[in-house]
């Protein structure tokens, strides 16, 4: 039996196309079976499988894109101590900010101290007293000059002092220009991208870098040799890295912006944009909380500057000098002071309802922040009003406490947000209340942090909704001072801290609606949920301390100086070290808090 020849090459192509597909479907299927099995938790949502990064040290979508990734060991004032000792054992450690830790002012002709309520105060305060260091700062209070030895410099803490804190004088021009002008009137709203028009004038943009100035030149005459660490913080001082770098080559900087950076097309409304970046590149570390804000940074100066650009290792190379981008995402101290002096969950309960003049069965919704255009506290008044229209039962039952103490009231933005939450305040409380019972109490002043913790411990539910933050470390502390595990965390999707609480309920605070909805589930979840919750929160926040985030600036800090120290004496730079190396030291000569944390550690780091 014959074929045509034509028929024979269809045959042929066709039985070669389907042993292909045949070999194709077996590769795809051998494949899928080689993926490690998803595991469900226990609200039957996807976990990550074992051999992906712990979720402890941030989600998936938002890697720190680091050479290396820090294994999960318990970081305390210790820890820090060990870093300092074995990384930087001869450096000099220079940290500079607008805000000062301790603050003296007059009152009654004595003079009284003050630990200043703020975030970032909180933060590098125990950092400063486990390396001993100096801490430069505007001396803004009262009794400031009073207390300062000639050089204006005071050892603090008062009851056991740890470091040097170093005054720097202001006039109140300079105050104006700089610090109300340029900075808050200016960067804060480029920066934050909320709606409120930025204000740029040339006479606050030339106190802002005579101000600069002059903190470089108290750093230079601080500093007591020729390449210290000097650790700049937030967007005060975008200037003052190349000014240092000017004068002090050799040295070691490291800045680190506390709020968001704008992607390039916001912040080219700044008129002085290619100023601000090179002050910036004058650093060996550029850091931000989150790895979105470095590659806003990065595209920035992509934009606006000739530079190189190398993404894959997060570092950009300007003017002959090579500057490293790096997510560093800042935490609070664990466990927090604070706690340590407070009552039990329900004498913190009981204390606020009858300091309030409350019923007993009240239940409590808290926001703790400063009276912002940042912070969304008209929009979480708008979601609780929803809350009521929907469930009217709760009226007369539930009371939102908002702490919001006053803020840069000089500045008009700030005054008419004070103004306009008061109004709306009275109103609301007019709608849905009486002369016994007032949904919301509006407390407009400032609060201790041992308030603040019993107003945490207190609450059924924590509301977040800022518009746009950095990292909000009341997130956190929320957090931290639950240690009943207990409580709902309401979180926005716009505060850095979202990308690592992801136990909370992350809401959109520009939709009141779904807001509402989030207070209404925060209110009735039941308490087995809201312990397991609270219980993954807290092991994100002890973990992720601000040990640990300084810890991460020391140690590449640490690796800068021995690779720059390198090539001064002539050796070929190698590739920066990595930080297991102090980590495998650490963990061989330490016990760590936790059961198993070693043997997790030394199975990441090979």
């Amino acid at each position: 039996m014959t074929y045509d020849p034509a028929f024979l090459n269809l045959a042929s192509v066709a039985l070669v196309a389907l042993g292909m597909s045949v070999i194709a479907i077996a590769v795809s299927i051998a494949a899928w079976r080689r993926r490690p099995a998803p595991i469900s938790d226990d609200a039957g949502q996807l976990r990550r499988t074992a051999q992906e990064p712990p979720r402890q040290l941030l989600p998936e979508f938002e890697r720190n894109n680091r050479l290396v990734e820090t294994p999960t060991i318990a970081w305390t004032a210790e820890t820090m101590r060990h870093v300092i000792e074995s990384e930087l054992p001869d450096a000099e450690i220079i940290l500079v900010s607008n805000r000062e830790p301790y603050i003296h002012n007059l009152k009654n002709g004595k003079v009284e101290l003050i630990v200043p309520a703020s975030g970032l105060v909180s933060a590098l305060e125990p950092v400063m007293r486990a390396c001993a260091g100096t801490w430069i700062a505007h001396g803004g209070g009262t009794a400031d000059r009073m207390v300062v030895d000639r050089h204006d410099r005071i050892e603090v803490p008062p009851d056991g002092p740890r470091y040097t804190l170093s005054r720097v004088w202001l006039s109140e021009e300079e105050h104006k220009g700089y610090y109300l002008g340029f900075a808050n009137d200016g960067l804060w709203p480029l920066c934050h991208i909320v709606f409120t028009r930025p204000i740029f004038r040339e006479s606050d943009w030339e106190a802002y870098r005579a101000v600069n100035q002059k903190f470089a030149d108290r750093i230079v005459a601080e500093a007591r040799t020729p390449d210290p660490v000097v650790l700049v913080q937030d967007y005060h001082f975008a200037l003052l890295p190349r000014m240092v770098r000017d004068k002090l080559p050799d040295a070691t900087i490291v800045t680190f912006w506390h709020i968001p950076w704008p992607n390039p097309e916001v912040f080219s409304i700044c008129p002085w944009r290619e100023q601000i970046l090179d002050g910036l590149l004058g650093s060996s570390v550029v850091g931000f909380h989150i790895q979105f804000h470095c590659n806003n940074f990065t595209d920035s100066v992509d934009r606006f500057l000739e530079s190189r650009i190398e993404r894959e290792h997060s570092s950009i190379s300007y003017g002959g000098q090579t500057t490293l981008v790096h997510p560093y995402p800042i935490s609070i101290e664990w466990p927090p002071a604070a706690l340590a002096t407070q009552p039990t969950v329900q004498e913190c309960r009981d204390r606020m309802l009858s300091r309030h003049g409350l019923d007993p069965q009240t239940r409590l919704l808290v926001g703790v922040e400063r009276l912002d255009y940042t912070k969304g506290i008209l929009d979480r008044f708008l979601a609780f009003q929803q809350l009521f229209e929907r469930y009217p039962e709760w009226v007369g039952r539930l009371v939102f406490v908002q702490i919001a103490a006053p803020s840069r009231g000089t500045l008009p933005a700030y005054r008419d947000l004070h103004a306009e939450c008061r109004t709306f305040v009275d109103d609301f409380n007019r709608r849905f209340g009486d002369k016994d019972y007032q949904p919301i109490l509006l407390l407009d002043e400032h609060h201790n942090q041992a308030d603040i913790y019993t107003a945490y411990r207190a609450a059924d539910a924590c509301v977040v909704s800022s518009l746009h933050d950095g990292m909000n470390l009341v997130a956190k502390e929320f957090v931290a001072s639950r240690d009943d595990e207990q409580g709902v965390l309401i979180l926005s999707t716009f505060a850095g801290a979202s990308r690592e609480l992801l136990d909370a309920l992350i809401v959109n605070p520009f939709d009141p609606s779904a807001m509402a909805e989030a207070m209404q589930r925060a209110i009735t979840m039941p308490e087995d949920e809201q312990r397991e919750r609270m219980h993954r929160l807290r092991e994100v926040v002890s973990t992720n301390n601000v040990y640990r985030w300084a810890g991460a600036l020391l140690q590449d800090a640490a690796r800068l100086r021995k690779r720059n120290r390198a090539v001064e004496n002539g050796v070929a730079p190698a590739p920066l070290p990595p930080p297991q190396a102090f980590l495998r030291r650490f963990l061989a000569g330490t016990r760590t808090r936790r059961r198993g944390t070693e043997a997790r550690a030394r199975m990441e780091i090979k």
